[in-house]
């Protein structure tokens, strides 16, 4: 309800806002693979995730006033309509936000990729990355190594020169591709989306 809250606020600021969400409290493919799910599979099984937990967030939205909607990847034309920008737009331009379930519909693609592709397909002014467990892009694991250090600045290619794993390495290519600027925070505290969009200090810019 917090992180639904601060949405709502970033709204009532005449942001037009479009969500990708995880479902790593659900499943995660990589993780089914290795409890002997076939790696296709877990990632249906992820991907169905995304999407009870995009249901949960818009349907949580609506109930404190924010019109909002799910758009599936995967056809389920019973319980909601299917991805398209063109329906993206027609439901931002009446005030709805966005929230995007289903990840790309394929297999083996991460919500990074998908966030990433979701941005450019809608033309997206920028990517806001918020993280579980870090509040930037650091040298290295802060939460094994004590000595790593924020960045407060980044670029893609040092991202991916420097193997850093905020990221996967394809949506830092794709954002490095398309001019796309991320901001990468911490979400235990869900004011800080709403600092985020407002351009205060927090996290690491990726340019």
């Amino acid at each position: 309800l917090n992180t639904a809250q601060a949405i709502k606020d970033i709204h009532s600021l005449g942001v037009e806002v479009t969500i990708v969400i995880g479902a790593g409290n659900i499943c995660r493919g990589s993780i089914a693979e290795n409890k002997g799910i076939d790696r296709v599979t877990g990632d249906k099984m992820g991907m169905l995730g995304t999407i009870i937990n995009s249901f949960a967030l818009s349907d949580t939205l609506n109930s404190i006033g924010v019109k909002a909607i799910t758009l599936s990847a995967v056809e389920m034309e019973s319980f909601t309509p299917t991805y398209s920008s063109d329906e993206t737009d027609k439901y931002l331009k009446d005030n709805y936000v966005v929230v995007f379930g289903g990840g790309t519909g394929k297999p083996y693609f991460t919500t990074d990729t998908c966030a990433t592709l979701r941005a450019i397909e809608n033309k997206c002014d920028a990517i806001f990355v918020a993280k579980n467990g870090v509040d930037g892009i650091y040298s290295d694991d802060p939460r094994i190594n004590k000595n790593a250090t924020m960045y407060k600045t980044i670029k893609c290619s040092e991202i991916i020169a420097k193997d850093l794993k905020v990221m996967d390495s394809t949506a830092t290519a794709m954002c490095r591709d398309n001019n796309i600027p991320l901001l990468v925070f911490g979400i235990a505290d869900p004011e800080n989306i709403v600092r985020a969009v407002k351009g205060e200090k927090i996290g690491t810019i990726v340019s």
